[in-house]
Order: structure tokens, then C-alpha cells, then sequence
């Protein structure tokens, strides 16, 4: 059964979300999208680990419904957690994703943890505590339960980050390397990045939204071909049989090139390096960007990445063709009649025929052929700054 599932999403409990990230809500756009499978979000969360238990219906398969919204969306039990440890005689800020097959095991896990940590504090909470010893202390409440290392490359808090990581997934989980058996993109990186560091090759690719408000659900995403459980989905994570990821453009991410926020540098990495990765401006240490950490740890070339395709969200496709802002009265009119019309956004984005699209909107049906295409320009982000990427037509748009 072929399907889309974006695993890496939060609750209105992790802090900077949106105010309305409730189930229902989170369901309903999950349905717009035309994702099937969604992570339930911060199930380390005392109050929403209640939402969960309450709201959620078991269908046995260790995925869950909602019960009362759409049915053509599953839920998997999914959280985030932020280690800050030291190892090594260097601080280490790593982020997990841990996706589990019950209720019963998450139980678990959060009265193990809670002994230690304040799981109130945040919907993606702190513990100080190794990647290392945490994995082994949560496989060994469930072994089923799947441990993945979130948004890999970004420089402040990840495994593999220029200001906060190690130099590979062996360094950090020591003996239990062989446990992990996937990593997540991030944002700011794509499967052709991936690709050049030979010692990622094992380990199968994911990307998810991370999203903190539910429109943003689906912003990357899986599509994967298994059984709709949770056997189903581990079993294809675990031997790499992800169809293919659903892609930001990687120069979109606010962390794919190097800079400096403050005085609005943004450089390349060659760039970066001439200058001894300081800012010409004020002279301070640049944030050091994902496409030159990649450069770093790369020692392969001519890889055959994962598959892949690239996306753009429907509503900033709509701003660019409309000439205004994606949070706009005109671009949700629009988002919502189309979705009508048409179906989920993911079929208008991947499956829907181009002539299909272009009897509907014209405007749309060339902009989603030059998506496609990968015609865009593009202006990579820096620092926190989300890059800016721009359809290129063959003719101009029609609104």
C-alpha cells in the first residue's frame, strides 16, 4: 500500500509552535495534504501524552486514529528530545526522533525518563543524558522502538552539526551503532548531500516537516509502499525500502549556506573558508551552514543518491503566481478551491497531469511543469534565514 507519512511534527506544547496544534487540527490538514500517516508529536508531554491516551483510537496495528475526524489519517506515536551532554571534553547538542508501536511503551519510556528529566517543561524536553545511553535505556524497555537522529546537519543541534555534533553516527552511539538504521535530511539538506559522506550509505534517508504549525505539515515528506502498521513502516525503515523522500529545495533551509544574521552576510562555503569562516563585517565566527559542513566530511563522489523529489508548497506557489503573501485572504481562497477541485495538495504537487491542472488554473499548470523540472531560482539561507525559492516559467503566469 503506497502512501505518504510525515514523522517529525510537534504539539502546542514544544515551545515557538502555533497555539492551535491540536489533534483535530492537526488530522485536518494531514487529510488536505494527502498524507496518511502522521507523528503524533511529543508523546513525552505529560498533558498531551493524555491527549494521546484520550483522543486516539487503537486500530491494533500500532498506528492510531482519531476519534472523531478523518479516518484516512493514522497517527504513529513520535517525539522529539534535545540531548546536551559532554563527551569527548566537548558539549554535545544532539536531537532524536523516536518513533514507538504503543501506548504501553510510551508509558514506559516517559516514567523511566520522567524520574530523571521535567518532561513538563517542553513538548521536546532536555535531558542530559548521552544519544548513546538514552538509546539503550529506551530499546531496552521496547527494542521495536525505531531511534533516528533528526535534522542531521544543522549546526546547533544535531549529530552531525558544525557547532554541536560528531564527525558520524559511530562516534556518537558507540555500541549501539547498529541499532540505527536511519537519518533524517533536515531542511537544509537533500539525498545528493547525503550521498558524498560514504559512512551515511547504510542508513536509510528520511525527511519530515518538523512542523510547529499544522499548514506546514508535509513540507518534506516519505512516501513509503508497506503494510499501513507499525511493523509495516519499521520493517521498510529498517531495510531501507523508502520509495523516495518529497524534498524542500535544499537553499531554502534557513541553515544550507554559511553567515552571519546580524550583519546580513550570507557566503558560500569557498567563500566562507577565503575568509577563515569569520564575517568580513564584524569579524566574528560565521554560523557554519550545512553545504559546508557536508564539504567537510565529504569523501565520495559519483554516489547514486536515494530517490528523491523536490517539492514546493502549494500556497507559496500560489503567493509567487497571486504577487502576495502566502498567509493572505487571496492565496487561502485559492489553496482551498483548488483542493476542492482537484484533490490534496500532494497530488496536485506530484501526481495530478499537467493538462489536468492547467484546465483548472493555467497559471498553476505552468508553474507546477517548471516545479517539476526543477526550473527555480534559488537563494540559499543562512544563520536562521530561510532562503527564497522562485518558480521560472516558460510564460508568464496567469493569476
Amino acid at each position: 500500500m503506497s502512501f505518504y507519512a510525515d514523522f517529525h511534527i510537534h504539539s502546542r506544547y514544544s515551545r515557538s509552535t502555533s497555539p492551535g496544534l491540536e489533534l483535530p487540527e492537526l488530522a485536518r490538514w494531514a487529510a488536505i495534504k494527502g498524507l496518511g500517516v502522521i507523528g503524533s508529536g511529543d508523546f513525552t508531554h505529560p498533558a498531551w501524552f493524555r491527549d494521546l491516551e484520550t483522543r486516539l483510537l487503537d486500530s491494533a496495528s500500532g498506528l492510531f486514529l482519531l476519534k472523531k475526524g478523518p479516518h484516512s489519517v493514522h497517527f504513529i506515536l513520535s517525539a522529539e528530545i534535545s540531548l546536551i551532554y559532554k563527551k569527548g571534553g566537548k558539549v554535545r547538542k544532539v536531537h532524536l526522533l523516536l518513533l514507538a508501536p504503543s501506548l504501553a511503551t510510551v508509558e514506559k519510556i516517559n516514567s523511566r525518563l520522567g524520574r530523571r528529566f521535567n518532561l513538563k517543561s517542553d513538548g521536546r524536553p532536555i535531558l542530559g543524558a548521552s544519544a548513546r545511553d538514552i538509546s539503550a535505556e529506551i530499546l531496552g524497555i521496547d527494542e521495536r522502538v525505531l531511534i533516528i537522529p533528526a535534522h542531521i546537519w544543522t549546526p546547533w543541534f544535531s549529530l552531525l552539526g558544525s557547532r554541536s555534533g560528531f564527525d558520524s553516527l559511530e562516534e556518537c552511539f558507540d555500541d549501539l551503532s547498529p541499532h540505527i538504521h536511519a537519518v533524517e535530511t533536515g531542511l537544509s539538506a537533500d539525498p545528493p548531500m547525503l550521498a558524498r559522506v560514504s559512512s551515511l550509505k547504510r542508513y536509510t534517508v528520511l525527511s519530515n516537516s518538523d512542523a510547529h504549525s499544522a499548514q506546514n505539515l508535509g513540507r518534506e515528506a516519505n512516501e513509503l509502499d508497506c503494510a499501513l502498521t507499525y511493523d509495516g513502516i519499521a520493517s521498510a525503515i529498517r531495510g531501507g525500502k523508502v520509495v523516495r523522500t518529497l524534498e524542500f529545495f535544499p537553499e531554502e533551509g534557513k541553515y544550507h549556506h554559511d553567515g552571519h544574521r546580524q550583519c546580513r552576510v550570507s557566503l558560500a562555503p569557498a567563500a566562507a573558508r577565503e575568509l577563515s569562516d569569520t564575517c568580513p563585517v564584524c569579524g566574528r565566527p560565521l554560523t557554519l551552514g550545512v553545504l559546508h559542513r557536508v564539504g567537510d566530511l565529504a569523501d565520495s563522489a559519483g554516489e547514486t543518491p536515494r530517490p528523491f523529489s523536490y517539492q514546493i508548497p502549494l500556497r507559496q506557489i500560489l503567493a509567487q503566481l497571486l504577487q502576495c503573501g502566502e498567509s493572505s485572504k487571496k492565496v487561502s481562497r485559492r489553496y482551498h478551491s483548488l483542493i476542492e477541485r482537484l484533490g490534496s495538495e500532494f497530488s496536485i504537487l506530484q501526481s495530478i497531469p499537467v493538462p489536468a491542472i492547467a484546465a483548472v488554473d493555467e497559471g498553476l499548470g505552468l508553474a507546477v511543469q517548471a516545479m517539476r523540472q526543477n526550473r527555480v531560482r534559488r537563494q540559499p539561507g543562512y544563520d536562521g534565514v530561510y532562503g527564497k525559492i522562485a518558480v521560472e516559467w516558460e510564460a508568464p503566469p496567469l493569476g
